[in-house]
Parts: C-alpha cells; structure tokens; sequence
C-alpha cells in the first residue's frame, strides 16, 4: 500500500495492481496482445461503492494521484468523496508499442476481466471523458448489470466524419515518421495538429494572437511544437496509432445503454459536435440528465474547467436516480 501526499485530504492510499489477461484472449478483431496483463490503481476505499475514471487515450491510471490527469477536478475540487467511494482507473490497452485493431468494446471487455479479478461485481458508477466515454458507453451496453449508473463527457455514440478527417491526417503522419526511421517526429506533428482540434480558435487568438517573427513562426507555433515534443517523449508511436483507430472504431446504439446516464457537452468541442451528442441524448433510453457546459477550451473543458465539472459529477455521484 502506498500512499500520496496531497494537501485534501492528507494522502490517498492506492494499490497498484496487474490483472492476468486470460490466456487466449482474442480482441474482436482476431488480434491478440503483447500485454500480459491489465494495469489497474485502486484508490481509496476498497470497502465503499466504487468509481470507475476514463480519460482520453493518454489517459491511464493515475487518475488523482499528484500529477494525475484528472486530480483537479476529482480532488482538488472534490467531485468524489474518497471517504466515502473508491476509485479504480485503468491504462488502456495496448500499454507496450505495439499497432493492434483494438475498439471500446475490447477494452470494455478488460475492463469486466479486471473487475471479476478485483471481486467488484457492479460499480456504483462508470464517469469516462473523450475515449474513456466512448468506453463507458461500451461497457455500460455490454454489462448493464456491472454498471449502476454512466457519465459520458465529451463523448458521442459515433464519431464525426470531421473527426475521422483529422485522426486520419495525425496517423499518417505518424506512419510517415515511421517510414522515416523518425517516429517521435510523425508523432509530435500529430499531436500538434490534434492539439489544435481539442481548443478553440477564441482561446488561441485570447493567448497567442496573429504575427509571425523574423523566421515565420508565432507564438502559437512554439506552443504547439512544445506539446507535440513533449508527447513524443510520453508516448509510443504504435500504441498512439492503437488508439487513435479505436477511437475511429466506434459505433454504438444508445437504445442498447440502459443504465441510468448523464451526459456532458461543450457548444465550442470542435472534435465532438454537440448535435452528435443531442442526438445520442434522444436516444438514450434512460437519460437522467444533459448538461451543457459552454468553454473557450472546447473539447478540453473536462480536464480545463476543474470548478465547474466538479460540482455535476458530485451530484451525479451522490443523487438517487431511478431505472
């Protein structure tokens, strides 16, 4: 057991934990995986409702820990309770460099694998942004009796075709690097163009506004070849190539979600147009509610606007809701 230093509350206990992966284990594809196992931390109590955390394909599971992606918001804004729930996240699959035709469904599937090992048999809630919603819908069609109730932020049942246009680019630089002999270098492009995707034009004009210097480059150029560099020193190239293709994978009937759902929008997310997620909203069978959450940082307001998610998680979490 560890612990970790945090200002609220004092530490967190956590447990590190690598689940086998059966052996003959096959994704939907036919694939199989390098993995060995399925990497799960354990936070909190272990002995109170649980709530599963899914974040975007860089996402994994240090989810509140001192540099976890999602802490602000979870801690630091207290949107769960750890005296009251535990918390489980998870590294999405594939976890080595290794390009496999993985989808949500796949890693829903682990998922049910993990919490069975963990003698979890339902969670008290399922809450996934981006690609971790894309999962939570998955998980919550394939395994309605594991999951009481469902948070999709930034997510839809399909994605759009704007989307698959800018993944598609992002891949193929990734694959031109690759051919290259320079993968990091695909790889930071592609984050670059996808970091473009995740703002807004109004953030990026608020903080970096027009010009170029004496060698064609702008502030907003510097930014973006910093985050892409950055990625690149974080991420391996076939396994961003893994998930980025999953994410274009993605399909689902909302009819088939019946778990009690809540949904999470931003107007401004270029990458997930809110008519997609309306759309999916209507046809949920058991929508409890929709919320619209209007911010410069567009798809990024999950993990840029800690203040005011905080509070709906929180009472989605602890609000009764009826089947």
């Amino acid at each position: 057991m560890t612990a970790l230093a945090l200002e609220h509350p004092a530490s967190i206990e956590f447990d590190d934990i690598e689940i086998p992966i059966p052996a003959g284990f096959r994704l939907a594809s036919g694939d199989t995986l390098a993995d060995a196992a399925i990497s799960v931390r354990c936070i909190g109590r272990r002995d109170g409702p649980q709530v599963i955390a899914l974040g975007g394909i860089s996402a994994g599971r240090d989810v509140c820990g001192v540099r976890g992606w999602w802490r602000e918001t979870l801690i630091d804004h207290d949107a769960v309770d750890l005296r009251r729930f535990g918390l489980i996240g998870f590294d999405f699959t594939p976890t080595c460099d290794q390009r496999v035709r993985i989808t949500p469904q796949d890693q829903a599937r682990l998922i049910e694998i993990a919490l069975s090992d963990l003698g979890v048999a339902r969670v008290h809630a399922v809450v996934g942004a981006s690609y971790g919603g894309m999962v939570g819908l998955a998980l919550a069609a394939r395994a309605p009796e594991r999951v009481g109730r469902l948070c999709v932020i930034s997510a839809a049942h399909q994605p759009s075709a704007l989307a698959l246009a800018w993944r598609g680019v992002q891949r193929r630089a990734v694959e031109f690097g690759i051919r290259a002999g320079d993968a990091e270098a695909g790889l930071s492009l592609a984050r670059q163009l996808a970091m473009i995707t995740y703002r807004t034009g109004e953030e990026f004009t608020a903080r970096f506004g027009a010009g170029v210097d004496a060698e064609g480059r702008g502030e907003v150029d510097r930014y973006l070849e910093a985050r892409g560099e950055a990625y690149a020193r974080s991420m391996a190239p076939r396994r961003w190539l893994s998930l980025s293709e999953a994410i274009d994978r993605f399909a689902i009937d909302p009819a088939g979600v019946r778990v009690p759902t809540a949904l999470v929008a931003c107007p401004e997310d270029q990458l997930v147009p809110i008519a997609d997620i309306r759309r999916c909203a209507e046809l949920l069978p058991n929508l409890v509610r929709f919320e619209e959450l209007p911010s410069l940082y567009g798809h990024d307001a999950f993990l840029k606007e800690p203040a005011r998610l905080a509070p709906l998680l929180r009472n989605f979490l602890e609000s009764e809701v009826h089947v």
